[in-house]
């Protein structure tokens, strides 16, 4: 029984594995990106993530590696992990604005709309939304069966049947001013709190 279910899972993870291949060339393929010369930016992280952060647009060490949550804002996303004790192999990252040149609100955007089929592939058991940007495209986005999220950092709400969700300030605008650290912190320690109420698997 035991070689079934992990036949089962190895299964589900080669599946989720070839549907982001797809999802990760439709953003290669651009247009533009290619008319800009700009870089596209990929997802990264585990294929069947437990927690899925959603950030807004990318900054600029983003756009240049071309790699969601790369740079500061990366360590400092690994950083407060490692404080709660979570292994970071069990995120995965993405960005609703996946090409910064498509127009000014993204929205609306077919890139921006495959984030809904990253959550459907990846199916997290919690998404972490950063800033109000994110916060509103991603309600703009109508993803199915999900609920309007509201703007309560670090409060855990229901957003799918199968998902919930914290919403914390924005990590770009947190970096660099003390006390918007510690609002960043306070909200995204509540990560570590659900993540100690899950049961063991």
């Amino acid at each position: 029984m035991r070689i079934a279910d992990d036949e089962i899972r190895e299964k589900y993870l080669e599946r989720a594995i070839r549907e982001l291949s797809e999802v990760e060339q439709e953003v290669r393929q651009c247009d533009s990106c290619v008319r800009s010369d700009t870089n596209p930016v990929l997802s990264s992280g585990h294929p069947q993530a437990d927690v899925m952060l959603i950030g807004y647009e990318p900054s600029d060490a983003e756009q240049r590696e071309g790699v969601a949550f790369f740079g500061r804002a990366g360590a400092a996303i690994l950083a407060s992990l490692k404080r709660l004790d979570i292994d970071p192999t069990t995120i995965y990252g993405t960005l609703i604005v996946k090409c910064p040149k498509v127009d000014d609100e993204h929205t609306d955007t077919a890139l921006s709309r495959l984030v809904v089929r990253e959550i459907a592939i990846v199916q997290p058991r919690i998404v972490m939304v950063l800033g109000e940007r994110a916060l509103g495209a991603l309600n703009a986005l109508d993803v199915p069966l999900s609920r309007p999220l509201a703007w309560a950092p670090g409060e855990v709400q229901r957003f799918t049947p199968a998902t919930e969700a914290i919403v914390v300030p924005d990590i770009h605008q947190s970096l660099d001013e003390e006390s918007a650290k510690r609002s960043f912190w306070t909200a995204f320690r509540q990560l570590g709190k659900w993540w100690d109420d899950q049961p063991p698997y």
